[in-house]
């Protein structure tokens, strides 16, 4: 059991994700509690074979699947609440699991089983003239903090991948999500009893109270990383706060430049997708730009493709002169992630302008290229350092399980340790083997 709770809550309860706790308890004895529990589970987890850790996911999925009606009841619950607070569409719309977003989690698990297993791995190798044999190899980096909003199933990839790589791991889900995490992390609790894991190993905060996350930010002696994964105050507020490292993610501000040398057909269909498939994902396109040279050609069946889909759209007075619907857009609409069918579009003077315009606005995650010219997609994709570039590809690919990563914590922006999706094997550091024959050093 976990140490360091008041007779208020029990360490069973936290660890099942029970009911939230009493206002009065003591947070700091609650989450030291789940500090200790979490590191002892790491030691643990770092030792586990990798048929063991394949076994508990197998597992956790067929228990998600056999519980599917008791997880709608309880996002049922929480889109009730959600409603009741007047939560945006977006924000509904990632809050929902239908059946097939069920299936989808199942799936998800099975396909992170099937990953290769990073820990252990030998990066490289050397052999020293001394007789010194040196060796990198990967390893777990320890106990994972995760904290996020609205999307109950972070909470199955998060813990299914910070199993796969060995580690423990802490949640924090969003108030919104929190009946339906718990059913989550009763099912993950399912997969590694029978494993013979203990289910400290995935951990949920046992309340909605937002000093645990004040309190998460400093537990330096517990926690390894932590992972925000949510809106732009959020994620300020841990690069604010946190003493713990981070994996740093910004708002998903992400552009899709349509170049001179654009098919206009590919065009129509990859913004069109990247716009509106999902409005609510941080790979969801906030700024379409545009050649200027091809503007009146390509740009007047887009936004009409656009509206017939309910998209807003804001332009600059250029765009506004192809289309009388498209309303003015305002300074801070190339900052805005808006997260809903609302796009902002301007006219740049060629593929220079464009990459400025994004260096100046944007958030460092996916920005796209629509060309033919293959020169043009290289400087593109070589001039900016976003996380991730495409080139004739849909913006909303900008995701782990579409990477082929069987999922993703969330997408790192910052250039230390982990860009991109943040999946298994980001989730590892190294150590050093060093094997001798008795050697001193002269």
């Amino acid at each position: 059991m976990m140490q360091g709770y008041t007779e208020k809550v029990t360490g069973k309860q936290a660890m099942d994700g029970g009911s939230e706790l009493s206002k009065g308890v003591d947070i700091e004895a609650v989450m030291d509690g789940v500090g200790v529990a979490a590191r002892a589970a790491a030691r643990t987890l770092a030792q586990a074979p990798p048929a063991q850790k394949t076994k508990a996911l197998h597992a956790a999925a067929a228990a998600i699947r056999a519980n599917a009606a008791k997880i709608a009841a309880s996002n049922a619950l929480d889109m009730d609440a959600g409603r009741a607070k007047a939560l945006t569409p977006a924000l509904l719309d990632r809050l929902l699991l239908t059946p097939a977003r069920i299936e989808a989690m199942a799936k998800g698990l099975e396909e992170i089983a099937g990953l290769h297993d990073p820990v252990g791995e030998v990066m490289a190798s050397w052999t020293r003239p001394n007789g010194l044999r040196i060796e990198r190899v990967r390893t777990p980096l320890g106990v994972v903090g995760i904290i996020y909003e609205s999307r109950p199933n972070v909470t199955a990839d998060a813990g299914a991948l910070c199993l796969k790589a060995g580690n423990a791991c802490v949640l924090r889900g969003g108030s919104e999500s929190f009946h339906s995490s718990r059913a989550i992390l009763n099912c993950l609790h399912e997969g590694l009893k029978a494993a013979g894991l203990p289910d400290t190993c995935i951990q949920m905060v046992p309340t909605t109270d937002r000093a645990a996350v004040g309190k998460m930010l400093t537990m330096t002696k517990h926690i390894d990383v932590i992972v925000p994964r949510g809106g732009q105050s959020l994620v300020d507020r841990v690069m604010r706060e946190s003493r713990v490292p981070t994996f740093q993610h910004l708002q998903g501000l992400c552009h899709t430049y349509i170049h001179a040398a654009a098919d206009i057909g590919k065009a129509r269909n990859i913004v069109l997708n990247a716009k509106m498939r999902r409005t609510g994902i941080c790979g969801a396109t906030e700024t379409l730009l545009v050649d200027r040279d091809i503007a009146a050609k390509v740009l007047p069946p887009i936004l009409d493709d656009l509206m017939k889909a309910n998209c807003e759209i804001r332009g600059d007075e250029n765009v506004q002169a192809l289309d009388k619907r498209v309303k003015p857009a305002a300074p801070e609409d190339w900052d805005t992630e808006y997260l809903d069918a609302i796009l902002a579009v301007k006219l740049v003077n060629g593929i220079d302008e464009a990459m400025a315009h994004i260096v100046t606005h944007g958030s460092s995650h996916t920005e796209a290229i629509i060309t033919e010219d293959a020169a043009a997609a290289e400087a593109f994709m070589s001039g900016l350092d976003s996380a991730i570039v495409m080139h004739n590809a849909s913006t909303q690919f900008a995701d782990g399980g579409e990477f082929g990563m069987g999922a993703e914590i969330g997408i790192a922006t910052g250039k230390l340790h982990a860009r991109g999706p943040v999946g298994v094997e980001q989730l590892t550091t190294f150590k050093y083997k060093v094997r001798g024959t008795g050697q001193t050093r002269p």
